[in-house]
């Protein structure tokens, strides 16, 4: 009797109607297994979810696309403007797009008293305040005095008044609210005080001077204060934007014109969306940025390179 050959995977199979067909069943594939999508993954260092943020001139721009960027990454929000006009009816739109607390307070921040009644009142609305966003600023496009054979855009020098009121806007808003808003945190030990510069504060350009001064004094002002609070757990840093035009303040026609300019200026070939800005003042506000002080970041498209 002859014995049977054990089957294997090299084994010739006999054909289906030989009999060693029924002893040597076809071999299993092995399972594949369906990979399953990747759940999102949250990183906690970035969860801003029950802070408190107040930011300064908030009515519109810059300070406006910061404000509802970090309601929707969890924080309630004090919004300050000059203006109930301006602060109120944001505060109502970033609660409802959020579900978080938005109040509204009115306020010049360039003034002392007016900016220490701004932060009590955002302390008593909220409880404290966990991030400072210095955003109250303008510029003043004129040249510092007459220009010989070439008139300024807007016809005359800046006067005594605008110079007051550029540097005051600039800089001082930002002195103001970090030292109204400093006790409350250097006693908790804890706290992120972000300022909005510009690209202006590095790169200059003719007829902004003042602009310009204004904002490399705030770059310095972000440097020194960061040191002196170090010590006590509080962080403090700056964003400075490009061009970054806001159709509401801008008007329809100077938005086409603003966003054009940025196409054919800016390296990366466009304005930036005021939202981008949000996004870096949330990393600023969060504890992904923990071991970060003093330092001012470019956010320009490339413009000071």
């Amino acid at each position: 009797m002859t014995p049977t050959r054990p089957c294997s995977a090299t084994s010739p199979r006999p054909s289906s109607t030989g009999s060693a067909a029924s002893r040597c069943p076809r071999p299993r594939r092995p399972a594949r297994h369906r990979r399953r999508p990747a759940e999102p993954v949250a990183l906690p260092e970035y969860d801003l979810e029950g802070r408190t943020a107040l930011i300064t001139g908030a009515g519109r721009g810059i300070a406006g696309g910061v404000a509802r960027v970090l309601a929707e990454a969890g924080c309630d929000v004090a919004l300050n403007a000059l203006t109930p006009t301006h602060a109120e009816p944001l505060a109502a739109a970033v609660a409802e797009e959020s579900g978080r607390r938005a109040v509204a307070l009115v306020g010049d921040m360039t003034d002392p008293a007016a900016t220490d009644d701004v932060v009590e009142q955002a302390i008593a609305a909220l409880g404290r305040i966990d991030i400072l966003v210095c955003g109250v600023g303008d510029a003043i496009a004129k040249p510092l005095v007459p220009l010989p054979g070439r008139p300024s855009r807007h016809g005359t020098p800046v006067s005594d008044e605008e110079l007051g009121l550029t540097v005051a806007l600039n800089l001082t808003s930002a002195l103001l609210s970090a030292r109204a808003v400093g006790p409350h945190m250097l006693e908790r030990g804890s706290g992120s005080v972000i300022t909005i510069g510009s690209f202006a504060g590095r790169r200059g350009g003719a007829g902004t001077t003042l602009y310009a001064a204004g904002k490399s004094g705030t770059e310095g002002f972000t440097r020194a204060l960061a040191l002196e609070w170090a010590p006590y757990g509080v962080r403090v840093n700056g964003i400075a934007p490009g061009s970054f035009p806001d159709a509401v303040t801008a008007g329809e026609e100077g938005y086409r014109q603003r966003v054009e300019s940025a196409e054919r200026s800016v390296p990366l070939g466009r304005a930036g969306r005021l939202r981008e800005v949000g996004l870096l003042a949330a990393y600023l506000a969060s504890d992904a940025s923990a071991y970060m002080t003093g330092q001012t970041l470019y956010l320009d498209g490339g413009m000071t390179l």
